[in-house]
């Protein structure tokens, strides 16, 4: 792409969010719905303005690796410890009940190969905690208890998610699953998320020093942003999404995050700092609120509608059975759980969005040629439908049952 074309896609990206979430805002819906709608309008489903661009796309990553930046330091791990086991059972059964569905959909009513039914599959398995944490902040229903559920079940569901991948995509290349391989990438996973905040933590008290004797402005911002960018690397380098990279630094720099380790008869404790996230958190959210929007309009532009063949009987038939699957899959993760009604609907109807993780899936069998035209027709239907309801749904739910 040239220069000035960046500048330009750029430039009607930004413009684009902004006009629609606030329209969208002023008649009471999530702002995240008018930046989807804002990508389908500039992208190849409408007006072909601004295409999927890759320079675009890592744009958008910066965004979202903001925004669970964000979502880490809010997040109040002995709030989530009291939940118990709940987040993984909801994640556990977010993930295999939809796979199980699509599988058996795939294969057994629609006849389909079954790599083919194993990727529809791990196509359903996908939640995307971008959308549902930003439709939960749009809604001022972060910090409930049941976002808190929803918060820790995705950040699992995407694990499982990228061992999912791996195993899928070792099966389309080379046509055999080394479970060898697969389970190294899951122990190196494990692994990043237990040590990568602890370690960020320790990074996090060396940076506050620092800013405190800084001699030039900015010092703060600049260290946290590289922070946060090595972690995302370290979190590929082990095979986990770049996003956990931000989620693992957030939360070491949130207010709630501290730890006492022994060193010998020394006790090194590491205690919460109010005062440094308050700091940060008056830096970083402009940056956030500027890149975030990025993400969700990508995920609109990516959407390319005008690929689905809307005559065809067979794709509309598959994307029904799938888009229900899809649907009670995920809704039904939240009634697993012993909550109140009430949060075990907003659970499972949070769980539901898929977004740019379902879209992975999609692409990589499309590529591989494991979904044709109108197998990748269908998915499409489904990811669009799954992405964008949640947050209507989401709105009338809490709305009608305002606490």
């Amino acid at each position: 792409m040239e220069l000035h074309q960046f500048f330009l896609f750029l430039a009607i990206i930004l413009i684009a969010a902004r006009l629609l979430s606030e329209t969208a805002a002023r008649f009471g819906i999530p702002s995240v719905i008018g930046e989807l709608v804002a990508g389908l309008l500039i992208g190849p489903s409408l007006l072909g303005w601004v295409s999927p661009d890759t320079t675009m796309k890592l744009l958008a990553e910066i965004g979202i690796i903001l925004l669970l930046f964000e979502v880490g330091m809010d997040t109040n791990l002995s709030r989530l410890a009291r939940s118990g086991g709940k987040p993984y059972i909801v994640a556990l059964v977010g993930f295999a009940l939809p796979f199980a569905l699509g599988y058996a959909i795939s294969a057994w009513v629609f006849g389909l190969p079954e790599l083919t039914a194993l990727f529809i599959g791990g196509t359903l398995t996908a939640t995307s905690i971008g959308i549902t944490v930003r439709v939960l902040d749009d809604l001022g229903k972060r910090q409930s208890d049941e976002a808190q559920i929803v918060i820790g079940a995705a950040v699992l569901d995407d694990i499982l998610g990228v061992l999912a991948l791996a195993f899928l995509y070792q099966f389309a290349v080379e046509h055999e699953v080394s479970v060898r391989a697969v389970s190294e990438v899951g122990l190196y996973i494990l692994l990043f998320m237990l040590l990568a905040p602890f370690v960020a933590k320790l990074a996090a008290m060396i940076i506050d020093r620092l800013d405190q004797h800084a001699a030039t402005p900015g010092l703060l911002l600049t260290m946290v942003l590289s922070l946060i960018l090595l972690f995302s690397w370290l979190a590929h380098a082990v095979g986990a999404p770049e996003i956990m990279g931000g989620f693992a630094a957030g939360l070491a720099f949130g207010q709630h995050f501290g730890f006492r380790f022994p060193l010998g008869k020394a006790v090194l404790n590491l205690k919460p700092s109010p005062k440094l996230a308050h700091r940060l958190e008056e830096q970083m959210r402009p940056l956030i609120h500027t890149f975030s929007p990025l993400f969700f309009v990508m995920v609109g532009v990516s959407l390319n509608l005008s690929d689905v063949n809307w005559g065809s009987g067979f794709v509309w038939m598959l994307a029904g059975s799938l888009l229900l699957a899809a649907f009670a899959g995920k809704f039904a993760s939240g009634f697993c759980i012993r909550e109140p009604r009430r949060n075990q609907i907003a659970i499972g109807l949070s769980m539901v969005p898929r977004g740019e993780v379902g879209l992975i899936f999609a692409q990589l069998g499309f590529s591989q040629g494991i979904l044709n035209g109108e197998l990748y027709a269908a998915m499409l239907i489904v990811i669009a439908l799954t992405t964008i309801s949640p947050p209507f749904l989401l709105k009338w739910f809490y709305g009608r049952n305002a606490a």
